[in-house]
């Protein structure tokens, strides 16, 4: 089985019980929707592209405070009932895959994602999609694998990063398979948001951050475990 059908195939198994295991009050990804409630506003955006929205967490919360276009692309069926059920409608969450999404170039204000880019093993394709169909920016929440553990551990992946061998240490890590897998998250990658900061900018150059988890001091790469990144012309 590929790691792409295990992923799906977890989510399928684990539809039920989704929210229970990943969605809770006051989480890293509420912190974000709050802040991109408030861009929403700030930069008058009609329209919003939402990747890998589950059970449609992030459509319904922001759906409630602005009554805008919403898209959610969501590859797993299960999940996608699991949202219909709530009440969004098949227009609002629909069947997709974030590295080829069938919307035309600038077709949406906004591009989101929360939380699903560490289990897209080419996430840099992913991001670059997401910016195809932006027109006024992207905006990511989701890990930073630098950030993550003691501080000695930080230290010693930041400084294998820094030598460029960090893929061949994480191939050694995980013997050989590339991707780490638990019962909590499925398939998933030693992910930054700071890989794809290039890739970002190549079409939204200005970027802003925030730390949306408890960070032990003020240098977001070498001390935040999650970020938000909102990026713009």
């Amino acid at each position: 089985m590929s790691e792409v059908s295990a992923q799906r195939d977890y989510y399928t198994q684990t539809a039920e019980r989704y929210d229970e295991m990943h969605v809770a009050d006051g989480d890293e990804h509420y912190l974000a929707l709050d802040w991109l409630s408030d861009i929403i506003r700030q930069q008058s955006v009609e329209s919003i592209l939402d990747i890998g929205s589950g059970t449609g967490r992030g459509i319904l919360y922001l759906k409630e405070r602005h009554p805008i276009r919403y898209v959610g692309v969501e590859p797993v069926a299960a999940l996608r009932d699991k949202g219909h059920e709530k009440g969004l409608s098949a227009d609002e969450l629909v069947d997709g895959d974030a590295l080829n999404l069938a919307f035309a170039d600038n077709s949406f204000d906004l591009v989101c994602e929360f939380g699903v880019l560490h289990h897209i093993k080419n996430h840099k394709r992913a991001v670059s999609e997401m910016c195809r169909v932006a027109k006024k920016g992207v905006f990511i929440s989701d890990s930073n694998n630098f950030g993550q553990g003691p501080a000695v551990n930080r230290v010693i992946k930041q400084a294998i990063n820094a030598v460029g061998l960090w893929r061949l240490f994480d191939l050694a890590m995980t013997r050989g398979k590339g991707y780490h897998y638990s019962d909590g998250d499925g398939v998933f990658y030693s992910y930054s948001v700071f890989n794809d900061v290039p890739v970002v900018r190549a079409k939204f150059p200005t970027l802003r951050f925030m730390s949306t988890m408890a960070s032990s001091g003020p240098n977001l790469y070498r001390e935040a475990p999650h970020l938000a990144v909102f990026a713009t012309r």
